[in-house]
């Protein structure tokens, strides 16, 4: 970063950089086959919910709105909120969340990873490598 920056900020006359080790804020909660995680973007004032596995080299992760369309716990796209922008709007959302995965959980716990995997993956859960 401030090999790109420097040359600009030196053009501007801007000082800096002013480096920050903040991350997005984010809790996650892991069981026997998947975990949930819920992510606070400050800057949007929206939260956003999502299914993890984990597998060796790699790990999935899905919508949880989408995931409960999949399975069939819910029938349309948009039964939970992501807003944040106020205390009362975070609570619901967080609320509308922890829903969803009590819905969605019964059919994750208890399955195998590889059945958890083609699930997350119908319901279009990207990849991410590990390395």
């Amino acid at each position: 970063m401030r090999t790109v920056y420097a040359p600009v900020a030196a053009a501007l006359g801007l000082t800096g950089p002013e480096e920050s080790e903040l991350v997005v804020p984010s809790a996650r909660y892991t069981g026997p086959v998947v975990g949930y995680r819920i992510t606070l973007d400050y800057r949007e004032g929206t939260i956003d919910g999502g299914v993890e596995l984990h597998r060796d080299t790699y790990y999935l992760s899905v919508d949880i709105e989408q995931l409960a369309m999949t399975i069939g716990v819910v029938e349309k796209c948009g039964g939970i909120s992501f807003s944040a922008k106020n205390q009362k709007q975070l609570r619901k959302s967080l609320q509308g969340h922890a829903d969803y995965a009590q819905l969605v959980d019964p059919f994750l716990a208890d399955a195998d990873p590889d059945t958890a995997e083609e699930l997350m993956r119908q319901a279009g859960a990207r990849e991410w490598s590990k390395r």
